[in-house]
C-alpha cells in the first residue's frame, strides 16, 4: 500500500485554524495532541469521520510564527476531493466566508477550485468521478453529500524533477501517468485515496521558505513495519537517502528523509490509527498525549490557547 497518509502543514492562532477547518471546510477534529518534539504547541490532525489515511491534514499551530514563502523544494498544493455536483455549494460558500479563491480551472482534465486558509496554505478542491459514492463526513456545518471525501493530490514545486520522480517510483509505488505543461502527474494504484503527487518542474525559480501556510512534510503509506522497512532500505541502497530510524508517533510509526528536491517526506505505517486511545465517536475531543508527557498534563493545558468544541 502506498500513497498519501496524511500532510502536515504549518499555522498561526490554534482557533483559527480550528474554525476554518472544521467550520468553514467541515472536516473532522480526528486527533488534538501535542507535537510531540514540542509539547508546548498543539498537533491537530482533520480528516474524515474515521481518520482514515489518506485523508489527513495536519497542522502545527505556532502563533508567532513568520509567514513562510513558496518556492522551489516546498509543497506548492494540497488537493482534497469532493463530488463533481459540489463546486456551486463551494463556491458560494467561499464567497459567504469570505475565503480567498481563484476561478474554476482545468488540470489534467479535471476541474479544480483553488483556495488559501487563513495562514495563506494552498489548497485545492478537486472533482472526481464517482466519488459521490463515499461516505463524506457530516458535520453540522457542510451537508455529507458535499463533503470533502479525501486528499487528492500535493503539488510539488521542485527545480529539478528527476531525481524525485525516481524516488516516487522506485521506493513508494508510484507511476508517471500524464504531463500537463510543465506539471507531470504520477500516481499509485493500490490506493483510492491521496493517490496521486504532481511535480511541477520550474527550473531557476527562487526556494521558498518554511514558516506560517508552507507545509512542513507529506507523508506517504505504508501498510506495516515490514513494508516501511522495505521502502527505507530501497532508499538508502539504490538512491543513497538516508532514513531516521523508526520514531513511534502513537497513531503511526515514522520514518523521515529529505529527498532530492528538499521536500522532507515521511513514511508512515497505517496501523495503530487514531482510535487506539479513544472511541471513534468522540475522536478529537480530549487533549491525548503521549505517555512520557502525562506526568506534566497540568502545566501543558494550562499552556495551550483554547479551542472550540470538536463535533
Amino acid at each position: 500500500m502506498s500513497g498519501l497518509h496524511h500532510v502536515t502543514a504549518i499555522a498561526g492562532k490554534a482557533s483559527q485554524n480550528f474554525d476554518f477547518y472544521t467550520g468553514t471546510l467541515g472536516l473532522r477534529l480526528v486527533k488534538k495532541t501535542v507535537n510531540f518534539d514540542d509539547p508546548g504547541t498543539y498537533h491537530l490532525y482533520y480528516g474524515d469521520e474515521r481518520g482514515q489515511p489518506g485523508t489527513i491534514l495536519t497542522f502545527f499551530p505556532w502563533q508567532d510564527a513568520a509567514p513562510g514563502r513558496g518556492g522551489t523544494g516546498f509543497t506548492h498544493q494540497t488537493a482534497f476531493k469532493i463530488p463533481l455536483s459540489a463546486f456551486g455549494y463551494w463556491t458560494h460558500r467561499f464567497v459567504e466566508k469570505g475565503v480567498r479563491h481563484e476561478p474554476l480551472e482545468k488540470r489534467f482534465g479535471e476541474s479544480v477550485l483553488a483556495f488559501t486558509d487563513p495562514d495563506g496554505t494552498r489548497l485545492a478542491l478537486i472533482g472526481v468521478a464517482g466519488v459521490e459514492a463515499t461516505e463524506g463526513w457530516s458535520s453540522n456545518e457542510v451537508p455529507a453529500e458535499h463533503a470533502i471525501r479525501a486528499l487528492h493530490s500535493v503539488i510539488l514545486l521542485l527545480d529539478d524533477a528527476a531525481l524525485t520522480a525516481a524516488v516516487l517510483i522506485d521506493a513508494l509505488g508510484f507511476a508517471e501517468v500524464d504531463r500537463d505543461g510543465a506539471i507531470i502527474r504520477y500516481r499509485t494504484q493500490s490506493a483510492d485515496k491521496g493517490a496521486v503527487i504532481d511535480i511541477h518542474q520550474a527550473k531557476g525559480f527562487p526556494a521558498g521558505h518554511l514558516g506560517r501556510g508552507s507545509v512542513h512534510h507529506i507523508a506517504f503509506r505504508a501498510v506495516d513495519d515490514a513494508a516501511q522497512a522495505a521502502m527505507a532500505r530501497k532508499l538508502s541502497d539504490e538512491h543513497h537517502l538516508h532514513p531516521t530510524p523508526q520514531i513511534n508517533r502513537k497513531y503511526f510509526r515514522s520514518i523521515y528523509f529529505r529527498e532530492p528536491g528538499g521536500v522532507l517526506f515521511e513514511i508512515a505505517t497505517d496501523a495503530p490509527g487514531f482510535d487506539v486511545d479513544e472511541p471513534r465517536e468522540s475522536l478529537g475531543h480530549a487533549l491525548q498525549l503521549p505517555v512520557e508527557y502525562e506526568p506534566a498534563r497540568a502545566d501543558i493545558e494550562k499552556a495551550l490557547p483554547p479551542l472550540g468544541t470538536a463535533a
